[in-house]
């Protein structure tokens, strides 16, 4: 068996190690992807059934315009984007009133003044919030890392962040939570359940835990373009491997890493199919996984991190439905996020995403169909050492929760499905070895994110991590982000 070889191996092909390994190989260093699945994308891949194609984690594309964080990468590495739709708005359904989230800003913000309060205190708080806004997406897009581990990393922030955006450093320990209460708005119902929606999507964690610059962030990613390319994440991935490939990359799917031992300049990196042999290795995987599978290169280095991680773990139950289009018919907009209950504590269907393929879209769906997926957050404890009857019983009742929201949209939603299967925590854990199924990263607080985040670099010279258990932490934007951080260490 002839030796594979490689300058950089990156485990595991979802948003963070497919960004990873297209810019070092257009960079000129020759990489390969080894991805368990048979296909790549991650928590924002897709499966296919009955001839429809479902997103099973992110269903949006964020910031993938030009300049944005991933119109930049896509820039960097010389690839052209896909057809990527971006959507102009979307819908926040409450129990008393619909909220559109507009992209363009002087539509949001007579929205926001119509639906969710316009008086002194109300308007002094969605100032500051486009303030803050603006600035962080702005720094966003810069060259920022985090933790800062060195006196190169306190210059390279100084040159990203400047002299007008130092004084956001005070908001650091602040929640969400104490900016609502600063500006008298805590206890309006509606405006608390939207923004409470919005950081629990993005941020995982409630207001009074969900650090206010990353909570911003996640509020506000509508404003930054939303996009869906044509037959969703399948449509995206084709499209980026092809091009990734077309300039020398390598992708080897279904080949699950066993073992990374050696150190830089010689790391090989194990499988049924054989070792790869690496100059230098970007683990993507969750950071559980990695100290497991790099036990001896890691030696407990990650130990004090998985800890804090697995306090701080989350997961997802989604809904996939393959049904004829006059079930999801009449609705100008594809997305919208629903809330069935103010006085009901958000996940389980309680604050659910809903996610429509668009009509005419056949590479997600046949002819005549729609590919849909209703989405929520969950705990994972609630899922663990369950006997079949009753893991079975659990997960019927997550389907009609989550049908059940589904119809205050599409009343007809699911009485004649194609395809109508469940994905619960233990789906996750058997399909993508998370341990206890826990995806989409962790709970953010002040305590664990941004300095006190999990850094790509661990003090182990040609073995860095990326992904979403990493700074800058959840969703593909963030994972792009982090991406750009790894790469930069390979490079160093």
């Amino acid at each position: 068996m002839e030796t594979e070889s490689a300058d950089v191996a990156v485990i595991g092909g979802g948003v963070a190690g497919m960004s990873t390994a297209a810019r070092l190989q257009a960079d000129g260093y020759s990489t390969v992807v080894l991805e368990q699945h048979h296909n790549v994308g991650g928590c924002a891949g897709y499966y296919e059934r009955a001839g429809f194609r479902f997103d099973v984690g992110a269903t949006t594309l964020v910031d993938f315009v030009p300049g944005g964080v991933g119109g930049q990468l896509l820039s960097a590495v010389g690839f052209e984007p896909p057809a990527i739709a971006i959507q102009d708005a979307y819908d926040v359904c409450l129990p008393d009133r619909t909220v559109t989230l507009y992209r363009d800003h002087t539509d949001w913000d007579a929205e926001r003044r119509a639906k969710l309060g316009d008086d002194k205190q109300h308007l002094a708080f969605y100032d500051f919030i486009d303030d803050l806004s603006t600035r962080l997406w702005r720094l966003t897009r810069k060259d920022i890392k985090m933790p800062i581990q060195g006196v190169g990393d306190i210059v390279r922030n100084a040159r990203a962040v400047g002299l007008r955006d130092l004084p956001l450093a005070r908001y650091l320990r602040w929640t969400m939570a104490d900016a609502m209460r600063a500006h008298d708005v805590y206890d309006d119902r509606a405006l608390r359940a939207v923004v409470s929606m919005l950081v629990e999507d993005t941020v995982h964690a409630s207001l009074n835990e969900a650090p206010l610059l990353n909570a911003v962030l996640g509020m506000t990613i509508h404003r930054t373009g939303l996009g869906r390319a044509t037959g969703g994440m399948y449509g995206f991935w084709d499209s980026f491997v092809d091009q990734y490939t077309d300039i020398s990359g390598r992708v080897e799917t279904g080949r699950t890493v066993t073992g990374v031992t050696g150190s830089h300049g010689e790391f090989r990196v194990n499988s049924a199919a054989g070792p790869v042999h690496a100059e230098q290795v970007v683990s993507t995987v969750p950071v559980p996984v990695t100290r497991d599978l790099a036990s001896t290169v890691v030696g407990d280095r990650l130990d004090d991190y998985c800890s804090m991680l697995r306090a701080h773990e989350g997961s997802a139950l989604v809904l996939f439905l393959g049904v004829p289009d006059t079930e999801v018919e009449g609705h100008e907009r594809t997305h919208h996020q629903i809330l069935q209950a103010y006085d009901e504590p958000l996940g389980n269907g309680n604050n659910m995403f809903v996610s429509v393929s668009a009509p005419g879209d056949d590479v997600s769906a046949p002819a005549g169909h729609r590919a849909v997926m209703l989405s929520t957050h969950c705990a994972v404890e609630p899922w663990q050492d369950l006997d079949r009857a009753a893991y079975e019983e659990q997960k019927g009742a997550a389907r009609e929760q989550l049908l059940a929201g589904g119809r205050t949209v599409y009343p007809e939603l699911g009485t004649d499905p194609v395809v109508s299967e469940v994905a619960t925590p233990v789906t996750y854990e058997q399909f993508t070895n998370r341990p206890r199924g826990a995806v989409g990263g962790y709970k953010q607080t002040p305590a664990n994110a941004n300095q006190g985040a999990v850094p790509q670099d661990v003090g182990i010279e040609g073995f860095y991590l990326a992904g979403d258990t990493t700074w800058p932490g959840l969703g593909t934007v963030a994972c792009v982000k982090g991406s750009k951080v790894a790469a930069d260490h390979v490079r160093s």
